[in-house]
């Protein structure tokens, strides 16, 4: 009997091929609207929004760019870091001395800085050849301190608790004393180093990190170097660090030790459980959901002095910080384990999927009657 196969509009993540597979984009509709929003991010946004709201995006600009390289190393390849705060003050401090008493431009010093804190991440990642999981975050803590030690005792070269002043910079002409222009700078460092990370992920080296991340005996059976491995996860995760904080001193032109601080480490591991361990999107939402807590955090006595609630001469939110923020990572693992990445998957399927839950492409015979359980997925 003669059979017709009836098409319809493809929908789900069914795959037919390695080329498939591979693709980061699956539809023509999400190349078009990725490529709106980087048009509106770049054409649109730095004209609309005030001041306030420019030095916003870029603090979440800066710190996604940070989130990414921890959740390379924790997400991705399962090393427990609780010195990637210290690592973004490297990177600050390293861009700082070299603009200040090297005289290089800002553009050098960006880099540089990724490039010495990827080694300084290095030095501190070779614990992880012996050590795993609690005793690693031991040891990560204890490079927090190192870190922490010198930034403050080192007077000569880092200026102590007073820290370096920066002063602004105009490659090729460009002022990046403004918060406008310094946004094209973060932001297309951002875009470049989001598209890396995401390609890495899909490489052999990639595919490696998960390999380790999920089971290291069956890593090694498979012959994989595991601690090479560890070793670049840690390099690679210092060096989005560094690389941060660098565009973290120039936008702030100036930085202090106190800023780098262990309770800044776990700014960072919040950030990633909100968002979505190992995700890459989840960084960005992690990051944006920090930097806003903390805004709206920051205003908190200003809003009740307005409301005619008296707080004394000064209100400490530090206390108030610490209970939102273990507070959210609590009811995130509770309700939502795989962060706010989770729930965006999820929103996207709905209207992906919209009115029907699953596409099916039946086989129907000449009297036009579907032949049994002849069901076949759709090729994407």
């Amino acid at each position: 009997m003669k059979m017709r196969k009836l098409q319809f509009h493809p929908c789900g993540n069914f795959k037919t091929s390695y080329h498939d597979e591979l693709v980061i984009f699956n539809t023509d509709f999400g190349r078009l609207w990725i490529s709106i929003g980087i048009l509106l991010l770049f054409g649109v946004v730095p004209f609309i929004s005030s001041p306030y709201i420019l030095h916003m995006l870029n603090s979440i600009g800066i710190y996604a760019i940070a989130a990414v390289g921890l959740n390379l190393l924790m997400g991705y390849t399962g090393q427990i870091s609780l010195c990637h705060g210290a690592f973004f003050g490297v990177g600050a401090y390293t861009a700082a001395i070299l603009v200040v008493r090297g005289g290089l431009s800002f553009l050098l010093t960006v880099p540089i800085a990724g490039l010495v804190c990827a080694a300084v991440g290095m030095v501190f990642g070779l614990p992880s050849a012996r050590l795993k999981h609690l005793y690693l975050c031991v040891a990560t803590l204890a490079g927090q301190i190192i870190i922490e030690y010198v930034l403050v005792e080192w007077n000569s070269l880092t200026g102590g608790v007073k820290g370096i002043v920066i002063p602004s910079t105009s490659p090729f002409g460009l002022d990046l004393g403004n918060d406008r222009s310094f946004f094209y700078v973060i932001f297309i460092c951002f875009v470049l180093m989001t598209w890396i990370a995401v390609n890495l992920i899909r490489t052999k080296i990639g595919r490696a990190f998960v390999a380790i991340r999920d089971n290291e005996c069956a890593s090694e059976g498979m012959g994989i170097p595991v601690f090479p491995y560890k070793l670049l996860a840690f390099a690679i995760s210092s060096f989005y660090a560094g690389l941060a904080g660098a565009l973290y001193a120039c936008h702030m032109t100036s930085i202090t030790p106190e800023h780098f601080n262990l309770w800044f480490s776990i700014e960072y591991i919040a950030m990633i459980i909100i968002g979505g361990i190992g995700s890459i999107p989840g960084s960005v939402f992690g990051a944006i959901f920090i930097v806003t807590l903390n805004e709206v955090l920051s205003h908190i006595p200003e809003y009740l002095t307005n409301i005619g609630v008296s707080t004394g001469a000064e209100m400490n939110i530090a206390p108030l910080q610490d209970f939102f923020y273990g507070l959210a990572i609590v009811l995130f693992i509770i309700f939502q384990p795989k962060g706010l990445a989770e729930g965006w998957r999820i929103i996207r399927s709905i209207f992906r999927l919209w009115p029907f839950s699953y596409s099916i492409t039946p086989l129907i015979n000449d009297d036009h009657q579907i032949s049994g359980s002849s069901y076949l997925p759709l090729e994407d």
